[in-house]
């Protein structure tokens, strides 16, 4: 069996209400930013990287205590895939989003909204997670 690992984040920003970051990949679903390592690059590194070749978004500021793992199998020309996607969350100021060619559309969204348009069970849970610590995380600071 294949194994792979990738390293992704929640990203939102506070535009008055939370607001999460979505994008829409070329196969047609909607998931959350990532991609695998280069060698000799950390985790948090990956997903800085990854952020800005997706997004364009290069001001980010990881929210400390949020490191969650999933695991999942696919298939990739008939062969099993295990993969594993190390998420962070993830705050930028930044709106506008540029696009790399891996992806057709994105949306920022509420929390209700990401979830109805996230299209894979783990990643919905991921962001249940986020958002969960995040409210938390926010009240203890008094935002």
């Amino acid at each position: 069996m294949v194994k792979e690992r990738s390293y992704g984040a929640v990203v939102f920003r506070q535009n008055g209400d939370l607001q999460y970051l979505i994008l829409q990949y070329g196969a047609g679903h909607w998931d959350l930013v990532k991609g695998h390592g280069e060698r000799g690059e950390s985790e948090r590194e990956t997903v800085l990287r990854e952020l800005e070749e997706e997004t364009g978004i290069t001001r980010a500021v990881f929210i400390p205590g949020f490191r969650e793992v999933i695991h999942y199998f696919f298939q990739r020309r008939g062969r099993t895939v295990y993969k594993e996607v190390v998420y962070y969350l993830v705050e930028t100021p930044e709106e506008e989003v540029r696009l790399s060619d891996e992806h057709v559309a994105y949306r920022w969204l509420p929390y209700a909204g990401a979830m109805e348009a996230i299209t894979f069970a783990n990643s919905k849970q991921m962001v249940k997670k986020a958002h969960e610590f995040l409210t938390e995380y926010l009240s203890r600071r008094g935002e």
